[in-house]
């Protein structure tokens, strides 16, 4: 008897958990070092990081929640606290009365720039350092499957 087409088989649900365990593992040991040596959660980079690489260090509030995927709440929330560290600010955006901005401040910047190094440093040890670039490319092609992405060039990354 054939498995009805939503059916997922004992292997498929294998490989699924093994990605979740993974993204966790890797997130919580970004965060362990993010926090052990800038206090500062992955959340807050991400969304450091997001502004850093934007156009004056400023992204409208809902494609910035778009971007480090939190919802808009969750996102009010991280921006607030970290406002009120002093490493962002709200702007109102003068073409849209009901639109903020998020904005980097220049102690957010610092932030940011001290923090990398630690970032990209977990990101080649717990990711990058496991895959030769064989693994790199097929990783990524599968990845933007997923993420219903096109197709690019990864072997630049290494």
């Amino acid at each position: 008897m054939t498995p009805p087409p939503s059916a997922v088989s004992t292997a498929e649900l294998t490989v699924w958990r093994t990605m979740l365990r993974a993204q966790v593992r890797i997130s919580r040991r970004l965060q362990a070092d993010l926090l052990a040596g800038h206090d500062l959660a992955l959340g807050s980079y991400d969304v450091l990081m997001h502004l850093g690489e934007a156009p004056g260090g400023r992204l409208r509030m809902n494609d910035l929640a778009d971007r480090v995927l939190l919802s808009r709440s969750g996102l009010t929330r991280l921006v607030d606290r970290l406002q009120r560290e002093g490493l962002v600010v709200r702007e109102s955006c003068t073409s849209d009365a009901r639109g903020l901005y998020a904005v980097l401040t220049p102690a957010g910047r610092d932030r940011l720039d001290e923090a990398a190094p630690a970032y990209r440093q977990g990101v080649r040890d717990y990711v990058l350092s496991r895959l030769d670039d064989e693994d790199l490319r097929t990783f990524g092609h599968i990845l933007d499957k997923l993420a219903d992405e096109p197709a690019r060039d990864v072997t630049s990354i290494t």
